[in-house]
């Protein structure tokens, strides 16, 4: 298989083992890899975004992972720009970009293009912020499906940001921001992509997220959590949306015993990888579905 012109993405749900594959190829394939995971760029939480270790990153040129500070948000148009960026670095180079993570948005971005949707009024941002604030989130999202029913399936129910987003979009356009998103364009050709979506059976991938949550466990999942908590970083920010922050905090303050902490990460987890291929299987169709097996073969081929 001639992949020298390409542009490799691997995704999956969490704990299917996405970075270890990644690896692999780029071992092979002589190439460097480009994070895309939303909560791996930064920097304060390794371990509980099960980011790449030093034995990794000394093996191949890693790039976009922990270099942002939580205290600072961080938007899919900065991660597409910067995606871009090393793209075109590491092609320069004669070497491959193989793009991993479990992020869906940012693989749409690059491979669709980013929408460009006219800007909201501040004062309309703020009356829906306080909207939100006033109802709860699931109340919220009730009102954002009656006005924009395309978000369904497509937006998690308690995800406060993109939540609020969209009903921002539906409010000032008239149109939903997935119509938005139609209209938009990538920057390379479609046939520069190789996806591959690693897709393993539902009973392996639960033994492997109870294995990952031991792990996040015994490397110091709670001290990390510990030292973050210090930050004093309001609730609302976007990092908090990653499993196990929240359910450490509990068990920091003796509100759970240590086995009910890693059962609740475990169910935080799996519930977050029903999603991710929930998600995947409607906005994913064109990429290439591979199970243990299926992945084993793939590779030998390169």
């Amino acid at each position: 298989m001639d992949l020298k012109s390409k542009i490799i993405l691997i995704s999956g749900p969490t704990a299917s083992g996405k970075s270890k594959v990644a690896l692999k190829i780029a071992k092979k394939l002589n190439g460097e890899i480009i994070n895309a995971d939303s909560m791996q760029v930064y920097k304060e939480l390794k371990i509980l975004t099960a980011r790449p270790g030093k034995t990794d990153t000394n093996k191949i040129k890693h790039h976009l992972y922990g270099f942002r500070s939580v205290k600072n948000e961080f938007s899919s148009g900065e991660w597409l720009k910067l995606a871009k960026k090393n793209i075109n670095i590491i092609k320069n180079k004669n070497k491959i970009p193989i793009l991993v993570g479990g992020t869906g948005l940012y693989f749409k971005a690059l491979t669709d293009g980013l929408v460009r949707i006219p800007k909201i009024p501040i004062t309309t941002r703020n009356k829906i912020r306080l909207l939100q604030n006033q109802l709860s989130q699931k109340k919220f999202y009730s009102k954002l499906l009656a006005k924009d029913p395309l978000v369904q399936n497509k937006i998690d129910p308690t995800d406060v940001q993109r939540s609020v987003r969209a009903y921002e979009v539906i409010t000032v356009t008239k149109k939903s921001i997935f119509d938005w998103y139609k209209k938009t364009k990538s920057s390379f050709k479609e046939d520069q992509f190789v996806k591959i979506y690693i897709d393993y059976p539902k009973d392996k991938l639960l033994k492997k997220i109870s294995k990952r949550v031991d792990k996040m466990i015994k490397d110091g999942a709670v001290k990390e959590v510990k030292n973050f908590l210090k930050l004093n970083l309001k609730s609302d920010n976007n990092i908090f949306k990653v499993i196990g922050i929240r359910e450490i905090k509990d068990f920091i303050d003796k509100k759970t015993s240590l086995q009910d902490l890693k059962l609740n990460i475990v169910i935080k987890t799996r519930q977050y990888a029903k999603r991710q291929r929930t998600w995947s299987r409607g906005q994913m169709v064109d990429w290439q579905k591979l199970d243990s097996n299926a992945l084993s073969k793939f590779t030998k081929k390169l």
